[in-house]
């Protein structure tokens, strides 16, 4: 009985709560690829100077793409399976993939192997992994489902600020770089299918005790449930998925280009260069943690102010920190806020999107429909990934680029405003 639910022996209302900070610390794990960035840096010296490599950037930027797309790309695969076997079971595999995918590529002897070893096993169990503590929140909240999906996904952005240095740690004490992929590995492997045990979700039914679904607000929430296939026929998911697909290219191609871009704004304002290297990693820390707090307050904000409202607001800042850089070359002040802004906003797309797809697409098929939705970050990522590797050589330097992103945000505010909206079921 729907009634009688326990969740580790307390009434579901307050139980409940601990889903989501296990959802918290397995996110965690699956966000350790937004520390890729520092992690390259080592990587890299070890097939130059240890293997006699001759690596180039975009050498070293394949298996940050091919994770990223692998990982967008298993999300609607896994989606049914979610739905059918339970996200405790496929949880579970997928951790235990995300951890057998770092171990392996502590064995790699080329960029290309690392793609293979690391950017296909670790992006699939990342894929399959992803949805499940999303989806064991959005099912136990359903008055505060945008609030606690940003909580669960706070873990996946807040990462990097984490492994970052822990990574520095283990490379500079534990045996180098192959060394420190090896221990994360097996901490991944323990961690995700520990944890993945204890997810559930609430019997068919269940709601928290005095609470009552409200009458939607024009503009607020769907009334109906929509299939798969049905949310395919409907302009609101076109809407939705390229909204999607420039917030994610954005803040993506942030992450990629972070401390390349910053090396050239402190390099202008004439910082010595060990001291601007120095700089440049220590803001992995607060731009980590605005991408990870960017999910709660923008999963807040899209329960206060409808997923299409919410989504304006980000592109409205996107614009605000493209302007401020590009106009401001040489401040490290002004490329701070402006970088500390596109982590944010990615941070609130990862948010915005599996809220806004249970708002206006129902429960009834939401891992199946949000895998698909979720396709956007993976389209997103694969251009940003190139673009970021890519930019300075076709560009003369980064600073252009930021215009272009600006002029994207401008076009996702028109699709938002036109497409981005609660769908009328035919």
């Amino acid at each position: 009985m729907a009634n009688d639910v326990k969740i580790f022996g307390m009434p579901p209302e307050s139980g409940r709560w601990i889903l989501v900070v296990v959802g918290i610390l397995i996110q965690l794990c699956l966000g350790a690829i937004y520390a890729y960035g520092v992690i390259r840096v080592p990587l890299q010296k070890h097939f130059t100077d240890v293997l006699g490599l001759q690596v180039t950037a975009m050498d070293m930027t394949w298996p940050f793409i091919v994770f990223l797309l692998l990982f967008a790309l298993t999300m609607p695969l896994a989606g049914p399976y979610i739905q059918k076997m339970g996200p405790k079971k496929v949880c579970t595999v997928g951790g235990a993939l995300v951890g057998i995918g770092w171990i392996a590529a502590s064995f790699s002897s080329s960029p290309l192997i690392l793609a293979v070893l690391y950017g296909i096993i670790g992006g699939v169990g990342v894929g399959i992994a992803y949805g499940c503590p999303i989806a064991v929140s959005a099912q136990w909240f359903p008055d505060k489902r945008g609030l606690a999906v940003g909580l669960t996904v706070l873990g996946f952005g807040f990462s990097a600020a984490l492994i970052a240095p822990i990574s520095d740690l283990l490379v500079a004490d534990y045996g180098g770089v192959m060394s420190a992929l090896k221990i994360f590995g097996i901490a991944f492997f323990i961690i995700t299918v520990v944890l993945s045990q204890m997810l559930k979700v609430p019997p068919a039914g269940w709601c928290p005790a005095g609470w009552t679904a409200p009458a939607p607000k024009p503009g607020a929430t769907a009334t109906v449930d929509f299939m798969r296939s049905e949310m395919q026929r409907n302009p609101s998911f076109y809407g939705l998925w390229l909204c999607y697909t420039i917030g994610s290219l954005a803040g993506l191609t942030a992450i990629g280009i972070a401390k390349p871009v910053g090396l050239e704004v402190a390099a202008g304002a004439g910082m010595a260069a060990v001291a601007a290297g120095a700089l440049m990693t220590s803001l992995t820390f607060p731009f980590a943690l605005c991408n990870g707090l960017g999910r709660p307050i923008f999963g807040t904000l899209t329960d206060k102010l409808t997923p299409r409202n919410t989504a304006m607001v980000t592109y409205v800042l996107i614009i605000i920190a493209c302007l401020l850089l590009y106009t401001n070359y040489t401040s490290v002040t002004m490329y701070t806020i402006a970088f500390a802004l596109l982590w944010g906003c990615l941070g609130g797309w990862l948010a915005i999107a599996p809220t806004a797809t249970a708002s206006y697409f129902g429960m009834k098929d939401y891992a199946k429909n949000y895998g698909l939705v979720f396709t956007a970050y993976g389209i997103g990522a694969a251009i940003g990934g190139i673009v970021s590797a890519q930019a300075k050589d076709i560009m003369g330097g980064y600073q252009p680029f930021f215009l272009i992103v600006a002029g994207l945000a401008v076009l996702g505010i028109i699709v938002a405003f036109v497409l981005m909206k609660p769908p009328v079921k035919g």
